[in-house]
């Protein structure tokens, strides 16, 4: 069997360079791989293109990258939590491509699928649709969207084993076991690791034949992005 083990974050980030393209699961501040996140944040490596359902907040998640100027590009469809975002956008220091979460979704599972194109309706007749190709399917206009890869892949799993397959919990489960799928190098940090045969097989949201690296984390801080709470009576 594939070692896919590795000792830790550092190990796991092996390879990356400026000029690459990342995906980061995680949605809002739920399931983000926290660990990956701040290690990149310290590195010397810059016009990144991020891949993310949404850019953290200020001090926290992909915010960090920002804050650093190490982005050049987001692919997001939900950014409203990060003023830095806003700021370097409406000044034209990040390129910015708004997806419909949907698709930004299925972008990213069609590429674990082997699937280069689909056509779907959502966006037609918006700025989403500007320069893309246009079908109609049962009278219905389609717009053409493809697939999303990446250099690196970063999840943040539940429970792991050593054989890389996953558990998600929660909302973390929403884009996480999609950019597992996406990504050349799909490098997993997990809040539990267990030896292969542990997990039941039932269970299992990634199979382990997308992860090529994993490894326990630590310190997590499970941030909320907007906490609403009632007031007292």
């Amino acid at each position: 069997m594939v070692k896919k083990i590795v000792e830790n974050v550092e190990h796991a980030l092996k390879g990356v360079e400026s000029n690459m393209t990342f995906m980061f699961g995680g949605f809002g501040l739920s399931g983000i791989p926290e660990n990956a996140i701040v290690s990149l944040s310290k590195k010397e490596i810059f016009g990144l293109t991020c891949i993310s359902n949404n850019a953290g907040v200020d001090d926290f998640g992909l915010g960090l990258l920002l804050k650093r100027k190490q982005v050049k590009k987001m692919i997001s469809s939900y950014v409203g939590e990060n003023a830095e975002f806003e700021r370097q956008m409406l000044s034209g220091e990040l390129e910015v491509d708004l997806i419909p979460q949907g698709s930004l979704a299925e972008r990213c599972r069609a590429a674990g699928a082997g699937i280069p194109a689909f056509f779907t309706p959502a966006g037609y007749g918006t700025e989403v649709a500007k320069g893309k190709e246009v079908r109609k399917y049962n009278g219905k206009p389609h717009i053409l969207e493809t697939a999303l890869t990446a250099d690196f892949a970063f999840v943040k799993a539940w429970k792991g084993d050593t054989a890389g397959n996953l558990i998600f919990k929660g909302t973390a489960r929403n884009f996480n076991p999609l950019m597992a799928m996406a990504g050349r190098i799909t490098v997993a940090e997990v809040e539990e690791l267990v030896p292969a045969g542990e997990l039941d097989p039932n269970q299992i949201h990634t199979p382990g034949i997308f992860v090529q690296r994993i490894f326990q984390g630590n310190k997590y801080e499970k941030r909320i992005e907007q906490r609403t709470v009632r007031t007292k009576k």
